[in-house]
């Protein structure tokens, strides 16, 4: 199925719902003056605890419950946030970090130590970036309820950047109570210290969250907000997620005033919205996202190194990025390796096999030869995330005409995002690949870039290994300066192109829309501190 015919059926449905048919529209809530900030996400956020997955609708989620101890302004320049700052000595291998004066979570206990130590072990264990950190790590203590020491085994200066780090998963600070819970297993209550506090009792799954202002928060005293760093004064007594997953929906809702800002709005719709006089429509991440193919390394076929080389080499980035945002190429890049463009690890090394030409014969032929025999490949693919629905049905056809015996398993995102853990066959509850997107801020360098990890079982879902890329990734922590971290750049790159890890599909510049009455709006990713209403 092309682009136009899924947002034509699906556009017709949303446009049914809209002009008042048999299928009834969401009753969304209204809002009373301006202390209510209804906000149509780009999908539910159905796993609660943002530990677990890596979905950056469920980090986003996080930031309005939970704080970290630094945080990265608009220019990524990390700044303290829960800390009122910190010693470095013993030629960097001892760090000591003072929580700032007045934390306190949700629940009305202070924010202590120990706290913090309990859940930077737990970040730690599911996370790339807490993983490196860890590894050098000889004890992290709580000398008392204001202190955070960290002895480590060699220095370690990105540790401020690890701890404030923006794409997924975050090293949310949460009460010691919480953050034993192990590492595969969602927190039972999410409390945090943030600035607002998550209504438990009014949560409607695939529906709605809410949450409200916590007036126990006290924002940090100094500085600008900026991104993640600063003050976060929230000026909304409640903010309101409605979960709308039909654009049409969402897009006449906005126009009616029933909701105030829709985080994604679909390219077809952007120039009716533009030409409402009411609203913005507006790039907060000029960085933008990063398509991703992900195969399952543990299962036929794609454990299968040759088989992933010869889907790479069938793949045409420009249809993945021409799928979701339209031929407005202003809106998209395609020729894009496996770091995101802005940063000095990008890199053109090995590039033909991504910008060359595409032959689709040749590459099913390639696959035969690697040794496929037949096997079911189930493609996952989220019936209620636009974005990754339309990624997903251009992998489907590419998928079909290269051979493959598929089965294309639609399900809601919340769904998809429990499968991903399951590492059985797919008969089994498993599955052989999904179609995802990251933050192009996580893919700038090796740190936080989850997919370019090799580490097998401890990798992100898909769980790739590759010793080469693991050892790569290491000296590129110790590189003594940036022209040698460019050098491993372009050899992690050459290295990705043998193991292919997962294929890069273009980046996509998202714009938001949201009534002009909204001011204070920040860049880099939906956040609901700062925002004023009219």
């Amino acid at each position: 199925m092309r682009r136009r015919d899924l947002l034509r059926s699906t556009l017709g449905a949303g446009l049914g719902v809209a002009l008042g048919s048999s299928f009834p529209m969401p009753r969304l809530a209204r809002a009373q003056a301006s202390r209510v900030l209804r906000f149509v996400p780009q999908a539910d956020a159905a796993i609660l605890d943002p530990m677990i997955t890596t979905g950056l609708v469920n980090r986003n989620h996080g930031f309005l419950i939970w704080d970290t101890l630094y945080g990265v302004d608009e220019k990524f320049q990390v700044q303290p946030q829960m800390v009122a700052g910190h010693t470095v000595e013993n030629d960097g291998k001892l760090w000591t970090m003072t929580l700032r004066d007045g934390l306190k979570f949700h629940d009305g206990e202070p924010v202590r130590g120990r706290d913090v130590v309990a859940s930077l072990k737990r970040w730690a264990s599911r996370d790339a970036f807490g993983n490196s950190l860890f590894n050098l790590v000889d004890e992290v203590s709580a000398p008392d309820d204001k202190t955070v020491r960290w002895r480590l085994k060699s220095p370690f200066p990105l540790l401020p950047e690890a701890l404030g780090k923006v794409g997924a998963i975050v090293a949310f600070i949460m009460p010691e109570r919480l953050a034993q819970t192990d590492s595969v297993t969602p927190v039972k209550e999410l409390i945090g210290s943030g600035p607002f506090k998550f209504q438990a009792d009014q949560h409607v799954p695939g529906a709605r969250l809410v949450y409200t202002r916590f007036d126990g928060y006290v924002p940090r005293p100094e500085g600008t907000p900026s991104l993640l760093a600063g003050p976060k004064i929230a000026h909304f007594d409640r903010v309101e997620w409605q979960v709308i997953p039909d654009p049409a929906t969402a897009a006449a809702a906005l126009q009616q005033g029933e909701i105030d800002w829709w985080d994604q709005p679909i390219v077809d719709l952007l120039p009716k919205l533009k030409g409402n006089k009411a609203l913005n429509v507006e790039l907060l991440d000029p960085i933008g996202n990063v398509g991703v193919l992900r195969f399952n390394h543990t299962q036929p076929p794609f454990d299968n190194p040759a088989i992933r080389r010869a889907v790479l080499s069938a793949i045409s980035q420009k249809e993945f990025m021409s799928a979701v945002a339209g031929e407005d190429s202003s809106l998209w890049r395609d020729k894009i390796g496996f770091f995101a463009p802005g940063g000095n690890m990008a890199n053109d090394a090995g590039m033909e096999a991504l910008t060359g030409p595409r032959d689709i014969a040749a590459a099913a032929k390639a696959i035969r030869d690697a040794g496929y025999k037949g096997e079911k490949v189930l493609l996952m693919a989220p019936g209620d995330f636009p974005v990754i629905g339309q990624m997903s049905e251009v992998a489907a056809d590419l998928f079909r005409k290269l051979g493959f015996n598929l089965d294309y398993a639609a399900m809601d995102w919340g769904s998809m995002l429990r499968r991903m853990g399951n590492r059985e066959t797919p008969d089994k509850g498993g599955y052989s690949a999904f179609c995802t997107y990251s933050a192009g801020v996580t893919q700038l360098n090796p740190s936080a870039h989850n997919f370019i990890r090799g580490s097998g079982d401890k990798a992100t879902f898909g769980w790739a290994k590759s010793e080469k890329l693991e050892q790569l990734r290491d000296a590129w922590f110790a590189a003594p300066d940036a022209a040698a971290q460019a050098r491993i750049g372009v050899e992690m790159q050459k290295q990705c192109f043998v193991d292919v890890p997962y294929v890069p599909l273009g980046v996509f510049y998202q714009p938001t829309a949201y009534k002009k009455s909204l001011t204070g709006m920040l860049k880099g990713l939906p956040l609901f501190w700062n925002v004023r209403g009219a």
